[in-house]
């Protein structure tokens, strides 16, 4: 009897201690690869280190767009991530999906929302509420090498304000020799669409889908058949250098192929690192004629998929708070280039002097927060978007590297567009 209840009690012991030791795990999806993967890891690893009653299990999903297709098909078979990270041009996508718990309704007041970063806070807030937590935030800015400027003669504290700046200083630097290009793009689709937002344009009707679903794109306005037409120009006459529709110019940017980069601020840490020349940073150039809007935010945010426990939810708020600490952020910052996302972070690197040590950094906060607040400079919000930007880079590949009219190719993008987004709101609109 006495073994029967020794035994019993050491049970009931051993049941206290498991219970108390037991973790709730949660996964976490996300399309960082590289260095930026090796950020992720430790702050993941570090989370669960501070917080032992948690395990995050952190996955590369591969790219984007993998992402984002296995989240949602995850969440149909009945098996979703916990939190998923996904790009800006998937926003509209998890809003319709009916697979998301919105943050703002996990917040309980100890996150206060407004510390985000403005233009950050506003590109991800639907309806006045904010649905995914802000994470790996980014803009477009003019990455220039700065010995090629002098080699042509040129002030290197100098860059281009405007488009036919862009183009003169360009055509100066290739018939120096100093280059054998002038300017080149990552993403170009997404320059594009910055273009629309720098000056003040709408991409799409219903404020930019922000009032409603987007039933009509607005790429071959005016506006939008003179920034191809401009950039055919540049091509034809050597001074842009198309590199493919994703991020194939760094490479050649780094090698001195062509002297200037509008690229996303995401990619400032790894040139810097590999540059071996004087790196200059500044706003987009300008079109004259136009009004002045915002360059917009890219990147990506976090999103808590629906299937979660409730400890399982607990545990997910409690890691998004984790990443929003400002040691973290700036931790996130600091290794990867993205924006710290909120005003206290920004604040610490301010006082600290980070910013002084690394004014290229401080470039593109200068202009996202000096530009305007208008529903066409905030960015747009597509239905499908994934697809629409891919239908964008084919028009423009069409017209830099085929020389087909600048109307005539985003004509047939736009209707091709505008059919996806009727279809899309046939699926999804009220």
């Amino acid at each position: 009897m006495k073994r029967w209840l020794l035994g019993l009690a050491l049970a009931g012991m051993l049941g206290v201690l498991a219970g108390a030791l037991a973790q709730t795990e949660i996964t976490f999806w996300h399309a960082m690869s590289g260095s930026r993967q090796e950020v992720v890891n430790n702050l993941v690893e570090a989370f669960n280190t501070e917080f032992p009653e948690y395990e995050v299990n952190a996955e590369f999903t591969g790219s984007y767009a993998e992402t984002l297709t296995k989240a949602i098909a995850a969440y149909r078979a009945g098996s979703p991530p916990t939190i998923v990270q996904v790009y800006e041009v998937g926003t509209q996508t998890m809003l319709d999906s009916d697979a998301i718990v919105p943050v703002y309704t996990l917040n309980q007041g100890e996150v206060d929302f407004g510390s985000f970063v403005q233009p950050i806070l506003k590109y991800y807030s639907y309806q006045g509420e904010l649905y995914s937590m802000p994470f790996n935030s980014s803009t477009a800015m003019l990455y220039y090498n700065k010995d090629v400027f002098r080699e042509a003669g040129l002030d290197p504290n100098r860059p281009p304000r405007t488009f036919d700046e862009l183009y003169e200083m360009g055509l100066r630097i290739v018939e120096s020799g100093a280059a054998k290009g002038g300017v080149s793009f990552g993403w170009p689709a997404w320059i594009f669409e910055q273009m629309f937002a720098y000056h003040n344009q709408f991409y799409a009707n219903n404020d930019n889908g922000r009032s409603g679903l987007a039933t009509e794109a607005f790429i071959n306005s005016d506006f939008g058949v003179q920034v191809l037409g401009e950039w055919q120009k540049w091509t034809q006459d050597g001074v842009l250098v198309y590199g493919g529709r994703e991020y194939s110019a760094n490479d050649p940017f780094l090698a001195g192929d062509f002297a200037m980069l509008v690229q996303s601020t995401s990619s400032l840490g790894g040139i810097l690192r590999k540059a071996d020349f004087e790196v200059g940073t500044t706003f987009l150039p300008r079109l004259p004629g136009y009004p002045s809007g915002n360059s917009v935010i890219g990147g990506g945010s976090l999103w808590v998929m629906k299937g979660a426990s409730d400890e399982q939810l607990e545990a997910a708020w409690a890691f998004l708070q984790y990443l929003g600490r400002i040691d973290n952020t700036i931790a996130w910052h600091k290794g990867t280039g993205y924006f710290p996302a909120t005003n206290e972070a920004v604040l610490t690197l301010l006082n600290e002097g980070w910013f002084a040590g690394e004014p290229n950094a401080l470039t593109a906060f200068m202009q996202i927060l000096t530009g305007v607040d208008t529903p066409a400079a905030r960015g747009v919000l597509l239905g499908n978007f994934v697809q629409i930007r891919d239908i964008v880079g084919a028009a423009i590949e069409e017209a830099v590297t085929q020389n087909r009219d600048p109307q005539e190719a985003l004509d047939k993008a736009a209707q091709e567009v505008n059919r996806v987004l009727s279809e899309y709101s046939e699926l999804f609109g009220q």
